[in-house]
């Protein structure tokens, strides 16, 4: 049974499952209270609350990664999961702008602690390499599912209710997951080696800076934000003043961008059977590439198609789950065993500044300059990731410093070299190459967290 056989595992990612399923209800929710409150200008309103969101999770993310090991972590993520739900059930009672943005910024405050300091407690209940692995790809399979089950459920919970009360369902969630976790034995982080919490926090940046195979994930960030930020923040505007829908049709063109996920997420690993994760991932920059441009084609001929619409937005959420499955599995490859933690931090601030740039532009750009050059700009943004990827991330070998190991590491699709760690029987290295058969191919299968 893997990672599931861990009572403290099953309880910790249903309570991930639980918190997921309620974030996706406030997205949707959150787009409708904006619409309500803002009409025409929801897209700044929720533009402005993502932008907020992102630039906590840039900022605050790292530091929870650097500081963590000197807090009881239950308690530290029961707390943050106590103050979701708290802020949650004061949402359906904002009647201004303002106050959605106070809100929401404390939100996502607290999430943003919350992400690495649960990323954190995997690897210290699940300590055999191979069930760290599974457990990584699930996580991952359970972020992927979120994105089409949170609006197919708002979808039908909207012809019953209110969308108010989604935030209930929400604030449930949360009170549910932070049950669970209470549940679970969540054993306090060890203090973390010699190094100042700065090192700590720009150690993994600096791998991506000096890593081909990392620059290319950092320009595919790109091209997943600006393309993804069309379908995250317009879709509201588009489908009630373009196409005259109604609120639970919001849920259901959100449902198709995450249907596009769920199913190519599902072929993945086939794809990485028989391609190089380099080839997919950039596959799917174009094709994210490619959805950006269909939209900017779609709002210039200004003819409101449902049928359109839901194509490019399956194609915007086919082309980011090529682009972030396999995204793990590059980290994972790129670092040595001691450096994963750092490197996953990174991605994960990382891929939010990529966001932080395309959220305000599709917001305040699409209000101020109309959809058709807001969305131009964003495919240009898209476009120059899907072309930046490949040269960034070259198949070619690099120079190494005095003393490096070479090393190819098999099933990356490239011939980058990596420094090899060690691999001194007990040590970290040696346990990472023993569960995984021996082989650095078998070391390299997870699917993890892209965040």
């Amino acid at each position: 049974m893997g990672p599931f056989a861990n009572r403290d595992f099953r309880l910790l990612f249903s309570a991930q499952i639980v918190a997921l399923l309620g974030t996706g209800l406030t997205t949707v929710a959150l787009g409708l209270l904006a619409y309500e409150i803002a009409g025409s200008s929801a897209a700044v309103v929720l533009g402005t609350a993502l932008t907020i969101k992102m630039v906590l999770y840039v900022v605050i993310a790292p530091l929870a990664a650097a500081y963590v090991d000197r807090l009881p972590r239950r308690a530290f993520l029961v707390a943050l999961d106590v103050v979701r739900a708290g802020i949650v059930l004061a949402l359906p009672f904002v009647t201004e702008v303002w106050q959605i943005y106070v809100l929401i910024g404390t939100l996502q405050a607290a999430s943003a602690a919350f992400t690495p300091t649960f990323q954190a407690v995997i690897p210290d209940i699940i300590t055999d390499e191979r069930d760290y692995t599974t457990a990584l790809s699930a996580s991952q399979v359970a972020y992927t599912m979120e994105s089409l089950v949170s609006p197919v459920l708002a979808a039908l919970a909207l012809l019953l209710i209110d969308f108010d009360v989604l935030f209930l369902g929400t604030a449930v969630g949360f009170v549910v997951s932070a049950f669970l976790v209470l549940r679970a034995t969540v054993p306090d982080a060890r203090r973390a080696p010699a190094g100042g919490p700065a090192d700590r926090i720009l150690s993994g940046v600096r791998l991506f800076a000096r890593t081909p195979s990392l620059r290319g994930v950092f320009a595919v960030n790109f091209a997943v934000a600006a393309a993804g930020s069309i379908v995250v923040v317009n879709t509201v505007n588009y489908v009630r003043d373009r196409l005259g829908g109604s609120e639970s049709q919001v849920a259901w063109m959100l449902a198709a961008s995450g249907g596009g996920t769920l199913l190519v997420a599902l072929a993945v690993p086939r794809l990485l059977d028989r391609f190089s994760e380099r080839s997919v991932m950039l596959t799917g920059a174009v094709l994210l590439t490619v959805a950006a441009v269909g939209a900017v084609a779609m709002a210039a001929a200004d003819t409101p198609s449902w049928a359109l619409t839901a194509a490019v937005w399956f194609a915007s959420g086919a082309g980011s789950a090529m682009a972030i499955t396999p995204t793990g599995k590059v980290l994972r490859a790129a670092a040595a065993p001691s450096d994963v933690a750092a490197v996953f931090a990174a991605q994960f601030s990382l891929s939010h500044l990529a966001w932080l740039i395309s959220y305000p532009i599709a917001g305040w750009g699409a209000n101020r300059f109309g959809l058709v050059p807001a969305w131009a700009l964003l495919a240009g943004i898209a476009a120059a990731g899907a072309i930046l990827a490949p040269a960034l991330w070259r198949r070619g070998p690099v120079a190494l410093p005095a003393g490096a190991t070479v090393a190819a590491p098999s099933g990356t699709g490239y011939r980058t070299p990596e420094r090899e760690p060690d691999l001194v029987p007990g040590s970290p290295a040696w346990r990472h190459a023993a569960a995984a058969g021996g082989t650095l191919t078998e070391c390299q299968c997870t699917r993890g967290q892209a965040a």
